[in-house]
């Protein structure tokens, strides 16, 4: 049986019970440095619980996946948030799955613009990083420290994820 999942544009508004976005389209910002950077305040609150907590950052180099995507696998971690910002102005697949009394629900998936971010919330069922048609680097924001902060849920049969439709000109 396949189950298909077609991304969407990411908006605050269709990620809001996931976690946040991050990206400049910000009302809390401001001049900094004799006007010379804007700085975008406040973009997310960053998890860190548990035992020994602490905030890690870390650069990932991450590999695209091909399309559609046989999405098996979600995770997501008990004791803390999870940031993704791309270093580069290309898009990304976000999967996120709401949390259901047997495990996560059926996903929803969603492509960000260029030089959008995400901040997943701790608790929330995810996708891994995945990079569209190129190689791409993110910096990454998440909680260290003791206890096991991973959790993986393995579906009993994979969803398809499709990514939306292009339009060209004839």
């Amino acid at each position: 049986m396949t189950r298909t999942v077609t991304a969407r544009k990411l908006t605050r508004e269709a990620f809001a019970a996931f976690g946040d976005v991050l990206d400049t389209d910000w009302p809390d910002h401001f001049s900094i440095n004799n006007g010379k950077c804007e700085r975008y305040h406040d973009l997310t609150r960053v998890e860190a619980a548990g035992p020994n907590a602490r905030v890690l950052v870390s650069l990932f180099k991450a590999t695209p996946y091909e399309f559609p995507l046989a999405l098996g696998m979600v995770e997501r971690h008990p004791f803390g948030s999870q940031a993704f910002m791309p270093l580069s102005p290309a898009p990304f697949l976000v999967v996120v799955c709401a949390d259901g009394p047997e495990g996560p629900g059926a996903p929803h998936a969603f492509v960000t613009a260029p030089g959008q971010g995400v901040n997943y919330r701790r608790n929330t069922w995810h996708g891994v990083l995945t990079p569209i048609g190129a190689p791409q680097d993110f910096l990454v924001v998440d909680r260290g420290g003791d206890g096991s902060n991973l959790e993986e849920f393995f579906f009993d049969a994979p969803w398809q994820v499709r990514l939306p439709e292009t339009k060209t000109d004839d």
